[in-house]
């Protein structure tokens, strides 16, 4: 308990924080920064390095009243039809300005729901955007997929344009959980889906869920986890529930009465986290787990973890271009977000023109923090040696900030000449150390709570 209340005083339970899963963040972004830099950055890529490609589809066919994501709903496929056709206009007006020879290393379809796409459809993206940037020799597609809108169909489709990975979205197996929040979704309909998408060759699976749900407790998280293991996923990401109806209206439909606390909120993360550890996987950053062997276990024995906005990857592009609404660049020169609204989105490309309509041109002193906190983020140490081997003398500037943070933090961290370390039993304070290098302090952005 003295620990616990130690985390309380340094604001675990009532701090709220970035998930950094870019730095700047998103509210930084200004509509200055638009399509005109997208252009000139994409037409100055490095043709004979590799490039990450997100592609957003934001269609459901149900609204899950947890999520935070920029999504609409739809009953037809005649919108999503639509969509993927301007999608396709998209790709040409990138043809006009990528260099030629561009690779793809990585795609990653997410959403919405992605497995909203009928087979043809499928094809069809999928080959627009490889017409565009072929695939590289070792090119890994991974999808979001929700079981209940999934078939063999769409997988085998899936399949044959090349997805190797499956990122599959559970989030808790208990009714009245699923209840709570607007998803249900059987544990024998995600099992026949697990089963399909390893008899059409489907070999790496990623199972994503959320603890400080409504009604979760102990015992019902407990029942999820034996289920979630039975499914043997390679990977596992356990997101706390960001509570932000202010920015996703849908939410205002969960009884936040009935909302974990704070310290149960940990408690649970910590259980969790407990018996993934227990059946043998490796704890990867703040968040995810891993098998040992799996890519993103040797990226962290490796110093090669990343952090983007798809959580923690071992994708070694240094480009991610981002396609369809909302979704986000991370380009050499800044980040470049498209059109948030799907409508938007869709008359920015009818009229001719890239989708970008805010960002956020990288400074040196930008480019040194983004590292410092990626840092962190991925390997709870911040190494000055190897940012000065980087960026020069500027480094040095993070050294006060280290040493207050040390003095804040005192035995939950350790200070030893250039390398700041968060202890284990300070890790559930990573978001909030990660604060302390964030030069950054946008009016009214609001962010979820560190725990």
């Amino acid at each position: 308990m003295k620990q616990i209340d130690r985390l309380r005083s340094l604001g675990l339970f009532d701090a709220r924080v970035p998930r950094y899963t870019s730095y700047p963040t998103a509210p930084v972004f200004l509509p200055a920064i638009g399509a005109a830099h997208q252009a000139e950055a994409l037409a100055s890529l490095d043709p004979s390095d590799p490039v990450s490609v997100y592609i957003h589809i934001p269609f459901c066919e149900r609204l899950c009243w947890f999520c935070a994501c920029r999504t609409q709903g739809t009953q037809t496929l005649a919108p999503v039809e639509s969509y993927i056709a301007t999608l396709e206009q998209e790709l040409a007006l990138l043809a006009d300005v990528l260099p030629s020879g561009l690779r793809m290393g990585r795609m990653h379809w997410g959403g919405g729901t992605p497995t909203i796409l009928p087979p043809a459809l499928i094809h069809r993206l999928a080959q627009a955007v490889k017409a565009l940037i072929p695939p590289a020799e070792d090119c890994e597609f991974s999808v979001e997929i929700d079981p209940t809108m999934v078939d063999r169909g769409k997988i085998r489709a899936l399949a044959a344009e090349g997805m190797n990975r499956a990122s599959i979205g559970i989030q808790d197996f208990d009714p009245l959980v699923q209840q709570a929040i607007g998803r249900l979704q059987p544990f024998e309909v995600t099992r026949a889906c697990v089963e399909d998408l390893r008899d059409a060759g489907i070999r790496s699976l990623n199972a994503d869920l959320v603890y400080g749900l409504p009604h979760q407790d102990a015992a019902r998280l407990n029942d999820t986890l034996a289920k979630v293991l039975e499914l043997a996923p390679d990977r596992i990401a356990l997101f706390g529930y960001a509570h932000v109806p202010w920015m996703s209206k849908r939410q205002k439909l969960i009884d936040e009465t009935v909302l974990p606390k704070e310290l149960e909120r940990f408690q649970l993360a910590e259980l969790a986290a407990r018996r993934f550890r227990e059946a043998g996987f490796e704890s990867i950053g703040i968040d995810h787990f891993a098998r040992p062997g799996d890519g993103l276990a040797a990226a962290a024995a490796t110093g090669r973890l990343r952090r983007n906005f798809q959580g923690y990857v071992d994708d070694g592009c240094a480009t991610l271009i981002g396609l369809g609404a909302s979704s986000i660049s991370r380009l050499p020169t800044g980040f470049i977000q498209n059109a948030a609204a799907t409508p938007a989105y869709v008359q920015r490309i009818e009229a001719g023109q890239l989708a970008g309509a805010r960002g956020h041109m990288m400074s040196g002193e930008d480019l040194l923090r983004a590292r410092a906190i990626e840092m962190i983020m991925c390997g709870f140490s911040l190494d000055l040696a190897e940012l000065r081997a980087a960026f020069g003398p500027e480094a040095d500037r993070l050294r006060p900030e280290m040493q207050a943070l040390a003095r804040r933090f005192g035995d939950f961290v350790s200070l030893s000449g250039d390398r700041l370390t968060i202890l284990p039993e300070g890790r559930a304070l990573t978001r909030i150390a990660a604060k302390a290098f964030d030069a950054h302090s946008p009016d009214g952005a609001r962010y979820s709570q560190a725990s």
